[in-house]
């Protein structure tokens, strides 16, 4: 509990056996998460067994691989079943120091923002972290354009360290985004959309061999689908198209 407010970590999990205890123990170290919600997206190695040896932890499965997004949905889905106020999404794989928790949790806690993230840019150590040179340009390129397209001023859109309020992720049509990657940029451009300021955090760069991490070539299409999603936001606010993604708002 943080202000009174119950804290939920969800954890969008596929075949972190290697690096979930880990992660659950710097997970409950920051002492103020009630719960951890793990939602398993069909692995193949042992993530579940492991998961339901966790003290005060919730296991989901689904039944075969269905995405991201889909594992992102399911698992908010859950995080407002079971009561949470502040919902802190955490990969499982360990690239994302769980020790921000408080700090992230506090900033939605104290009501300044709805929607916290945790930018492996600020700082300006993504690359002495071991951020490919590649994977660097590309995230500074797509930010670039998605702050002039959303009219926003993130350092980044592509960290997958999050936290929300209850009452942002009740607002918002998630079940019309993807179940694909590409879930990660249409969630904060429908943040955006509704006129919420996005808070950010400093979070330091983790790569190692059991982070996990898409393909070049999945990345390109991650890419192509950020540019997609930042001209409908365009088109849709000059009233040229029509899209469940970014709804007229009253």
């Amino acid at each position: 509990m943080l202000n009174d407010k119950k804290i939920i970590v969800v954890m969008p999990a596929y075949n972190a056996a290697h690096t979930l205890r880990m992660t659950y123990d710097e997970v409950m170290a920051q002492r103020i998460v009630d719960q951890v919600i793990l939602v398993d997206d069909g692995s193949k190695d042992e993530t579940v067994s492991i998961a339901k040896t966790l003290p005060n932890t919730l296991v989901y499965q689904h039944q075969h691989n269905m995405g991201y997004g889909a594992n992102q949905k399911s698992c908010y889905e859950l995080a407002l079943k079971e009561g949470a106020d502040i919902i802190i999404m955490v990969h499982p794989d360990c690239q994302y120091t769980p020790k921000l928790i408080p700090a992230m949790a506090s900033l939605i806690a104290s009501g300044l923002y709805e929607c916290v993230l945790g930018s492996r840019i600020l700082g300006g150590n993504a690359l002495k972290g071991g951020m490919p040179v590649w994977r660097y340009v590309s995230n500074r390129f797509l930010t670039l354009v998605e702050n002039l397209f959303l009219g926003a001023k993130l350092s980044e859109y592509h960290t997958g360290y999050r936290a929300f309020s209850r009452s942002l992720l009740e607002q918002l049509p998630l079940k019309e985004n993807s179940d694909d990657f590409i879930f990660d940029n249409q969630i904060l451009a429908q943040i955006i959309w509704h006129g919420y300021t996005i808070g950010e955090v400093s979070c330091p760069t983790r790569y190692f061999d059991e982070a996990s991490s898409i393909s070049f070539s999945r990345s390109i299409t991650y890419g192509l689908g950020c540019l997609k999603v930042s001209l409908l936001y365009r088109l849709a606010e000059m009233n040229m198209v029509s899209t469940p993604l970014f709804p007229k708002l009253p």
